[in-house]
């Protein structure tokens, strides 16, 4: 069994991506306790319609940056289940997958990473494109969205 090779590539997009998470979840935690000591500190007015408005607002927008930072959390938990060490024969959770028509990062479902001169994307299993990767080997071929694939190298 051929093992492929551990590259540089792929630690740093892996490593792309999870600094762009602990950014994210930081700069969420940061707002969320800013918005709750902007609501927590704001003196009652003598309108108190006005008051509450303002605090149900504030309270609607933790709700809102709570739900995001537990789904950005879930994310960044998810992408720590990757062993990078592990040899990838075929597409899986955790394959770089360089194909004629892109490179892509199973993973987590980002986007687009950029690591210098070198892009990717960033996708889930269960993104279309996932499922037709999924179990594929290199020299693998086949059509998506009316584009012939092609795998090249997967890490």
């Amino acid at each position: 069994m051929k093992k492929a090779p551990l590259t540089a590539m792929k630690i740093e997009v892996f490593n792309n991506l999870r600094n762009v998470l602990e950014q994210k979840i930081s700069d969420l935690q940061k707002l969320i306790a800013e918005t709750k000591e902007a609501r927590d500190s704001d003196s009652k007015s003598s309108v108190g319609d006005k008051y509450e408005t303002g605090r149900a607002m504030a309270q609607i927008e933790i709700q809102k940056s709570e739900i995001l930072l537990g789904k950005t959390q879930s994310l960044l938990n998810d992408l720590s289940k990757i062993d990078l060490k592990k040899p990838m024969d075929w597409v899986a959770f955790g394959s770089l997958v360089y194909t004629n028509s892109g490179n892509y990062f199973i993973s987590i479902g980002i986007g687009k990473v950029q690591v210098n001169d070198f892009t990717c994307y960033a996708i889930s299993l269960a993104s279309p494109l996932g499922l037709q990767l999924k179990g594929k080997k290199v020299g693998d071929s086949f059509e998506f969205n009316g584009k012939p694939i092609v795998i090249e190298k997967i890490v």
